[in-house]
């Protein structure tokens, strides 16, 4: 997750070149090499489309910019009627540039690493939306959702229509499959979850499936624990990933049981490194290594981990002893 990441100096000296982070992500030619340099440097067996969830709602007319250090900024929804500034309809003259990223490393990358493309579920885009930036429990969002819920309901229709042509676009240019990320999941209570995490998710899969039939798609409901169970007979994910903070043996008995698994090293342990990081990725190996199963963060790559870490990582995780 976020393997094309802030770690890499060879990222860092694209970005600076970029000048802003939207402006990375809307250059196809710089947003091709950072999606392929992990995969140069490491051999990941997949690469990860460099991009963000929040150019869906930038497709959809928001402001949207990233302050340096301070995280996404965006024209923020107060109140229902400021719903009405957004589009009918994602822009897909907009998000060209990001097909044409997908077909630029889909040309240069090995026949044998996949490329996963993604977007944000519609209640963790929502809640940027909303709020205009992140917040630490996204209260802005929670308290729209309960105050204006006819409102609410039409801004998350609006993005599972955005979103699941949006995905629609990357299979075509070229992704073998994607992954959908509900980052602020697990902060809804068990009815608001169902209504806003796991039915919205199940309608953008039904959309893309519709328009391209084999189409996989990995399920990301950070923080859902035991909600996964429900989440999982819900919606049609081809594999479901997990943070680092669920159970290692009931996310095996109860949850590898029904569908193939990612994840869930904590990003800590990877910043860390040394012998706390071998722990981990041992437990986690032992834990799912017996049935399908992705070895992967429980979220992203966090931005001061040393690039040895990773190393470490990938030689743990396929057997080999580590260079040096």
């Amino acid at each position: 997750m976020r393997q094309a990441g802030r770690y890499l100096p060879e990222y860092r000296a694209i970005r600076e070149k970029a000048g802003s982070f939207l402006s990375l992500c809307f250059d196809p030619k710089l947003a091709a090499e950072v999606t392929l340099q992990p995969v140069r440097r490491f051999g990941f067996d997949a690469a990860i489309l460099f991009s963000d969830i929040l150019v869906v709602p930038f497709a959809l007319g928001q402001q949207v910019s990233f302050e340096s250090g301070e995280g996404p900024r965006l024209d923020a929804i107060a109140e229902p009627v400021v719903l009405r500034r957004l589009r009918h309809h994602v822009d897909h003259g907009t998000l060209g540039p990001i097909y044409e990223t997908i077909e630029r490393v889909k040309e240069k990358l090995p026949r044998e690493v996949a490329l996963l493309g993604f977007c944000g579920a519609p209640w963790t885009v929502a809640t940027y939306m909303i709020a205009g930036r992140g917040t630490p429990d996204q209260f802005p969002a929670r308290l729209f959702a309960y105050r204006y819920p006819e409102a609410f309901a039409e801004l998350v229709e609006l993005l599972v229509q955005a979103s699941a042509e949006y995905l629609v676009r990357q299979f075509d240019a070229g992704v073998d499959a994607v992954q959908i990320f509900d980052t602020w999941a697990g902060i809804l209570p068990a009815g608001e979850f169902r209504r806003w995490c796991i039915e919205p998710v199940a309608r953008i899969v039904a959309a893309v499936r519709e328009r391209v039939p084999r189409a996989r798609v990995i399920g990301f409901p950070r923080g859902a624990g035991t909600e996964l169970s429900d989440y999982l007979a819900s919606v049609p994910v081809d594999a479901v990933s997990l943070d680092w903070m669920i159970e290692l043996a009931f996310a095996r008995d109860h949850i590898q049981s029904q569908r193939p698994v990612q994840g869930n090293l904590d990003p800590l342990a990877l910043l860390v490194g040394g012998e706390a990081l071998d722990r981990a990725v041992d437990a986690i190996l032992e834990a799912f290594g017996h049935a399908p199963f992705i070895f992967n963060l429980g979220h992203g790559v966090l931005p001061d981990t040393p690039i040895e870490h990773v190393g470490q990582l990938i030689a743990r995780v396929r057997g080999k002893p580590a260079a040096h």
